[in-house]
């Protein structure tokens, strides 16, 4: 095993910090080893955020091998990150100049992280013009959607999408970046059908789901056995799992396999379906058909918002739960609920699409407060040690006898308002019909469409999208709302 795959397995192991310890070790045992030095500057980038340190890596890099293209590409990448907008343009500008036979590919790289960087329409305004320049480029066809779907413009990324499909009609990205946009644009009956066709993202226990029939809409499942799997995330899980009823309408023997922090939620909600532990499953069972749950508005033909299921809440928390969590918590009302930050990834796209998503404690709760309520922490994962970065308004946090989503799910019950970024404790908060409100990011994931307050998918959400890369504007303008509907929460809640 290489040094970089060594470390891309410690970055998956959520061991990023060995990773960046063992590549520039490697670096100081061979520094003119430019292998090693391209290892140890996408590490210190993807999952650490040292741009600095990475520009100095990429830099000796460059002395070594001057004429290398694809170490110029990821200097000017890093330079852009590290806020050097100029130097990074100005190398670029050479590279397509230098370099013709790299052109197109330097100019996507470098629109991608113009777009990871909150500058939209200085991508789109760079991918228009090598638009120009080399016409019939299926990747920059792409590019242009894909910039236009993160200006909140998914209808007029529809046509570039389709030119590149035309060139290209079996590039699996293409695919799914046209899936997104046209989902996102609420074509739902053409969305489903591209999204479908998208490669499934399968796990070492989720690829065993794959030796069975592929669950499509025309099937008869009456008699038959069929197992939905969790393909993405928890959000995605709770967003989907309302259809799954709607096969056992048609007399489908359901069974729902998903992570152990779904397991008890999604049993308690829906008693007619069979829910374990997806690693639970032995290789000796056999299913008619399996189906990844974000395809089941595909093989129930959601063809308009009108059919996303209306039984509203859908997930309901126990009983008990509810009541041995709400000892617990200060009786003084109102109380809100916060996530200020999706869980830290590994990958390294999933690294940038949760910076994207993802505030602080001390950035969300400074613009929220001083308020006349009682904050309580739903914040799973590492960002919960943002914590000890606020002194401010007192949060209560019971996160620690926290399980499964079920116990979660138990604390928003008695709540009065949730406010999250985009989160699976946002679909929770949803699903069990509680008030929501939504931090959303400046390029709106695709369920939330482009543009409104509200959405079809949670009657009780309100969404607040920011204008730009920054929360800030957003988050004041939340904060003014907050003050509002707390003052009207008392207004209708008098003390005795």
């Amino acid at each position: 095993m290489s040094v970089g795959q060594l470390c891309e397995e410690l970055c998956r192991a959520e061991l990023a910090g060995e990773a960046v310890k063992l590549s520039l070790e490697m670096v100081r045992r061979e520094p003119d080893n430019v292998a090693y030095l391209l290892v140890a500057a996408f590490v210190l980038s993807t999952h650490v955020f040292r741009y600095d340190i990475a520009v100095a890596l990429l830099r000796k890099a460059m002395l070594l091998e001057p004429d290398n293209p694809a170490i110029k590409i990821m200097l000017a990448q890093a330079l852009i990150v590290n806020g050097d907008l100029a130097g990074g343009t100005a190398l670029f500008s050479d590279i397509i100049k230098l370099y013709p036979s790299q052109r197109v590919a330097a100019t996507v790289q470098i629109a991608q992280v113009f777009l990871r960087m909150g500058y939209p329409m200085e991508a789109l305004n760079i991918l228009l013009f090598a638009v120009q320049q080399e016409p019939g480029q299926p990747a920059l066809y792409n590019a242009v959607g894909c910039a236009l779907g993160c200006l909140n413009r998914a209808g007029e990324a529809l046509p570039w999408y389709e030119q590149a499909l035309r060139l290209a009609p079996h590039d699996e990205g293409i695919q799914l970046g046209a899936a997104i946009a046209t989902l996102k644009a609420g074509h739902y009956a053409k969305g489903w059908e591209l999204f479908a066709q998208r490669a499934h993202k399968l796990t070492s226990v989720t690829k065993w789901f794959a030796q069975f029939p592929r669950l499509q809409p025309d099937n008869d499942v009456a008699g038959k056995t069929v197992v939905l799997f969790q393909e993405q995330g928890l959000g995605d899980t709770l967003q989907f799992i309302r259809f799954a009823p709607a096969l056992v309408a048609r007399g489908a023997r359901v069974t729902v396999a998903v992570g152990s922090a779904l397991v008890r939620l999604i049993s308690q909600s829906y008693p007619d379906l069979i829910v374990r532990d997806a690693v639970q499953f032995g290789l000796d069972e056999r299913y008619d058909y399996a189906l990844p749950i974000p395809n089941l508005p595909y093989v129930t033909r959601m063809q308009s918002t009108a059919d996303i299921p209306d039984t509203m809440p859908y997930l309901r928390a126990d009983p008990q739960d509810v009541a041995r969590f709400a000892a617990l918590l200060p009786a003084a009302g109102p109380r809100i609920g916060l996530v200020w930050s999706g869980d830290r990834r590994t990958s390294a796209q999933d690294v940038m699409a949760n910076q994207l998503r993802s505030s602080t404690l001390p950035v969300m709760a400074g613009a929220l407060t001083p308020v006349n309520a009682t904050l309580v922490s739903l914040q799973l994962g590492s960002p919960r040690e943002d914590m000890a970065e606020w002194h401010g308004q007192p949060v209560c946090d019971l996160m620690d006898s926290v399980t499964d989503m079920a116990d979660t799910a138990a604390i928003i019950a008695s709540l009065d308002l949730v406010i999250s970024v985009d989160t699976s404790v946002l679909h929770l908060a949803g699903a069990l019909g509680k008030p929501v409100w939504l931090l959303s990011r400046w390029d709106a994931c695709w369920r939330w469409l482009d543009s409104g307050e509200t959405t079809a998918w949670y009657p009780t959400m309100r969404i607040f999208r920011p204008q730009e890369r920054s929360f800030a504007p957003v988050l004041r303008q939340m904060g003014e709302a907050l003050q509002i509907w707390v003052a009207t929460w008392h207004a209708t809640h008098p003390t005795p």
